[in-house]
This record gives C-alpha cells, sequence and structure tokens, in this order.
C-alpha cells in the first residue's frame, strides 16, 4: 500500500494506543491529525502501515471524558501489518516541517502538491505538511488532507491538519502564510491592514511560542508587506531576517513582459528587481536587469515602453487576468511561492540575483529602516540572503522607490497597535489596492 511508520516491536502496542490517539480524526474545533512518520530501525523492527484491505476490521473509538479531546481513530491509520524492514529509505535527508496558512485556499490547492512532491526541497527531502485552516474550512481541509493520502506521495511523512496556529506551527521549519481575509466592499484599505493585521500578530505570537528558533516565514496574505512586519514584530525571538514577504510573481511579471518586448526566451532574462510594497507602487526595476547579459535598455531602446507601458502592465497584470478568467492567479502565485523558497535553498546562480521582501535595518541603498521592503538579494542556499551591493540608481528609479517607501512607513502608522508602537494613525497616501485584495 500507501503509508507506513516503522517502529520496534516492542513498542508495538504503545505505538498502537499512539495511533488511536494522535493520528485521528478530531472534531472541527480543535486539532485534525493524520501523520505517516518514519523512523530509524533495526533488523529486528516491524512496520505499523495504514492498508485498506476487505478484512479490515472497522475503526476503533477511543473513550474519553473530556468532549473536547474525544477522538477516533480515522480510516486506515488504525491498521497494523508486518512488511520488512528493509523498506526504509535511508538515503533521505531528516524530515523537515513546513506549516501552510489559509491550506484550504486556491493558492494552496497548487502548492501542497508541490511540496509533498519534492519538487520544491528536493527528491530526497522527507517532508511534514502541517494545514491550518479555520473553523468554516475545516471540511475543506480535510478533503485537502485526502487527495494528499491519495497521491501516495513517498516523501510526505505526515499530514496534519488544525484551526489553532499554536498546534499547527509546533517545531515549523518554514511557515508559508497564505490566508489572508479579502478586502470586503466598501472597505478602506486602512479597513483590511487593521483585519489581516491582526491575524498576523497572532501567527506571530504562536511563531515565537512554538516554532524552531530559526524558522523562515514567507508572507502571502495581503498587504504582505506590511502583514510581514506585524508578524516578525510579534515574534521577537525568532532573527527579523527570517521573515519574508512574496515579491516574487511580480519579479516573474517582469521578466515575462521584458522577454516578450525583446523576442528571447523568459531564462535570457536576470537580474530582475521588484522594489518596494507589493501594491501599484511597486517598481520594476529595469536599469539594472539584462538581457543575454546585456543591460535592457541596451537591447530594448524604447525608454517610453519602459518607464511606462513596462512598468504599468507588471503593476496590472493581476487584475487584468482576473477580467479575462474570472479568478485570481492562484497557480502562478503557487509557482512563484515555489521560486521563492528555491532562491533561499538553492545557491542564486553567479552574477544574478532575485528579489524578496525583506526588512530594510541595515540595508545599503538608503531605504527607510525598519519596514518590509522587496529589494535583490542573493542565496548561498543555506536558507539564508544577503543584499545585492552592485545597483544603481537614478532619477527616475529612485523617486518611484521613495514613493513606494512613503506607502509603506504609512503603512506602518496605520498598524502601530498590532506592532507595540503605539496609537495607530491612518495617513494613507492613496489607495493602491491589488486586485487579490478583493
Amino acid at each position: 500500500m500507501a503509508v507506513a511508520e516503522f517502529i520496534p516491536s516492542s513498542s508495538l502496542t504503545k505505538k498502537a494506543s499512539f495511533y488511536s490517539s494522535q493520528l485521528s480524526y478530531v472534531s472541527t474545533k480543535i486539532s485534525h491529525q493524520r501523520r505517516l512518520s518514519f523512523k530509524p530501525l533495526s533488523r529486528t523492527s516491524q512496520i505499523c502501515c495504514s492498508v485498506t484491505s476487505k478484512e479490515a476490521q472497522a475503526p476503533t473509538v477511543v473513550q474519553t471524558d473530556d468532549p473536547k479531546k474525544k477522538s477516533e481513530c480515522y480510516g486506515v491509520f488504525c491498521l497494523t501489518y508486518d512488511l520488512k524492514a528493509e523498506e526504509e529509505m535511508s538515503s533521505w535527508k531528516k524530515m523537515i516541517t513546513v506549516s501552510v496558512s489559509g491550506a484550504a485556499g486556491m493558492i494552496a490547492n497548487h502548492l501542497l502538491f508541490k511540496l509533498a512532491s519534492g519538487e520544491v526541497f528536493g527528491p530526497d527531502q522527507p517532508i511534514a505538511l502541517r494545514l491550518l485552516g479555520s473553523e468554516r474550512s475545516i471540511q475543506a481541509l480535510e478533503g485537502v488532507a485526502m487527495e494528499l493520502e491519495d497521491s501516495l506521495y513517498p516523501l510526505l511523512r505526515e499530514v496534519n491538519i488544525g484551526i489553532d496556529p499554536y498546534e499547527v506551527f509546533q517545531d515549523a521549519e518554514w511557515a508559508l502564510l497564505i490566508g489572508a481575509k479579502p478586502r470586503g466592499p466598501g472597505m478602506e484599505r486602512a479597513g483590511l491592514l487593521d483585519i489581516n493585521g491582526q491575524i498576523f500578530a497572532e501567527q506571530g505570537k504562536a511563531l515565537n511560542a512554538v516554532a524552531s528558533r530559526n524558522v523562515k516565514v514567507i508572507v502571502v496574505g495581503n498587504p504582505c508587506n506590511t502583514n510581514a512586519l506585524i508578524c516578525l514584530k510579534n515574534a521577537p525571538n525568532i532573527p527579523a531576517k527570517n521573515f519574508h514577504a512574496l515579491t516574487r510573481l511580480d519579479e516573474n511579471r517582469a521578466k515575462c513582459q521584458l522577454a516578450l518586448k525583446a523576442g528571447v526566451f523568459y531564462d535570457k532574462v536576470s537580474n530582475v528587481t521588484i522594489w518596494g510594497n507589493h501594491s501599484t507602487t511597486q517598481v520594476p526595476d529595469f536599469l539594472n536587469a539584462k538581457i543575454n547579459g546585456l543591460p535592457v535598455k541596451e537591447v530594448i531602446k524604447d525608454t517610453k515602453w519602459l518607464e511606462e507601458e513596462f512598468t504599468v502592465k507588471v503593476q496590472k497584470r493581476g487584475g487584468v487576468l482576473i477580467q479575462k478568467w474570472g479568478r485570481s492567479s492562484a497557480a502562478s502565485t503557487a509557482v512563484s511561492i515555489v521560486d521563492a523558497i528555491r532562491s533561499l535553498v538553492t545557491p542564486t546562480p553567479e552574477g544574478d540575483w532575485f528579489s524578496t521582501g525583506v526588512y530594510t535595518n541595515g540595508n545599503p541603498y538608503g531605504i527607510a529602516e525598519d519596514i518590509v521592503f522587496s529589494m535583490p538579494c542573493r542565496s548561498k542556499g543555506d536558507g539564508d540572503y544577503e543584499l545585492v551591493k552592485e545597483v544603481i540608481f537614478d532619477d527616475y528609479l529612485w523617486n518611484r522607490i521613495k514613493k513606494s517607501e512613503d506607502e509603506l512607513l504609512a503603512e506602518k502608522r496605520c498598524v502601530a497597535h498590532l506592532t507595540g508602537e503605539g496609537i495607530a494613525v491612518c495617513d494613507l497616501p492613496g489607495d493602491t489596492m491589488l486586485p487579490g485584495e478583493m
């Protein structure tokens, strides 16, 4: 069959109890878990495996006096069979734990299967997925877990689902924070900042309490730059440098437009930076970008197109997609999350860089400190990064960067009550909402 747990024969009885109490379906108001875990074993070990068969007995119910703790064995996880110890995948790496919020949504529906397949962290990297939803989405989350089970990914060792971030973020080494409330009719951007800011403040506290001390956090839910700032401010025990706001989709869109204009395939486009906020003040940088190793302005000599049409196309690409398709760019967002993670876990190609929204303290560009701003970065592949220093600015680029900086500083003042910096004062310079916020 499909999934297995290696356990020493001497602990089989104890382990069966563990399956019935921990790897179980729990009521929708508390954590749901499905676990598939592999552990080192000796030659005398047995394997506890989930297998379906006509002879399988119905799941047994574990009795408890506390209704909130009441649980029952879930499906095939109740069944144990002896297999050969030699089936252990000894060449695989130590399992990593990845927590995902908004896991019942469209973006996660594309992303989770990429994570489970090995496409993101590699074909020899076992993974535990911990999926965060809400009371309203918990049944959908069960369906997601069922699809992950049925896909038989050999690298997928655990699937846990729940609605409590303090449980779902436990020991997380990566936290992908996708879930956020959409902007409703008549809602001001300031209102969206407050509503989603409260979500990310709570998630920051949960990460601070239970996640790995070196957890890498990628914030996707909009407004992602300021949500990332709120999150890191509420997680003082985690390095601020570990928090990212996703601007990789904007970078990918910029590369696409430059490739189309130059008549080349997109892999010929490099050194593209998205500066600033993930909003319509974002700055796609064509000054430092290259095509076939040459500066973009030497290949595309239409300056008016670069300064006007190119920038607007990148900024409004998501809105055009919604108009044409009637839905948001969930699939390409999931791809960009994959790209963002890969940029941190694989060495950056020589001479190139990538865009990500990061904490500005100590930046070499003169951008205001204590905000999360998209900037050019490089990585050695260890999950860390450094800011690129060899970039140039002209008046056009710098003036646009300062406009995005002003917007992020205003957003920061608007959420001061969520970052521990006093009373919120909302003086946003304008409504620069992206379509995905609706």
